[in-house]
């Protein structure tokens, strides 16, 4: 049977959005279904009309935190310079985030934990990242980065790098006298640098050139 009219798309992403905003709060414990209709202005048999139950619920809420971080990744298109697309990759990291912190919390913080497990999340979301391998991939087929390493190895540095800075503001553990946003990119710059084959790392760095 069709779900009536009003269970559509848009209601089902407010939902989802709401959802998202109370486990970023407080856990997927204190998420209730009949709380969320109310706070939706909806019913519960909307709720479970679309959702079926609260792992259900749950599961629609990770699903479509990776769509959207999937999309948004998607987004960078690779250019001639693979090094400067690995920056503009991690820009875009930052501002997935910032745009959608509830979400960004059901994929990467403790706070999802009661998400779908690992076995069954998505393969989508084991594959957020491979615009990053594939950037550094062709920055090394261009002779940009170190061969000494792995793709998987220098995307996973920048990775954590963007992650780690995304979430000491997130998580209010910003640094009072240094703005994480102020400083960035020219941190992902610095790491992009410093994976860079050595001889184009020192021509990039006059400090690096030989004066004598």
């Amino acid at each position: 049977m069709a779900k009536p009219k009003t269970h559509d798309e848009a209601l089902r992403l407010r939902l989802l959005h709401r959802a998202a905003a109370t486990v970023f709060d407080r856990g997927t414990a204190a998420l209730s279904l009949r709380q969320l209709a109310a706070d939706a202005k909806t019913s519960t048999t909307a709720v479970y009309s679309l959702f079926g139950n609260k792992a259900g619920l749950l599961s629609g809420l990770y699903q479509e935190a990776v769509r959207l971080f999937v999309e948004r990744l998607a987004a960078i298109r690779p250019t001639d310079d693979p090094a400067a697309d690995v920056i503009r990759i991690g820009l875009a990291y930052r501002e997935y985030a910032v745009a959608n912190p509830h979400l960004y919390a059901i994929l990467f913080s403790d706070r999802g934990a009661q998400c779908p497990s690992d076995a069954d999340r998505p393969r989508e979301v084991v594959e957020t990242y491979r615009p990053l391998i594939e950037a550094v991939s062709r920055g090394q087929r261009a002779g940009q980065f170190s061969s000494d390493s792995t793709p998987e190895v220098i995307a996973l540095s920048v990775w954590g790098t963007a992650h780690g800075l995304v979430s000491l503001v997130l998580s209010g553990n910003e640094p009072s006298e240094l703005a994480v946003a102020d400083c960035y990119e020219r941190a992902l710059q610095a790491l992009v640098t410093g994976w860079r084959e050595p001889a184009e790392s020192d021509a990039s760095n006059p400090e690096a050139t030989d004066t004598t």
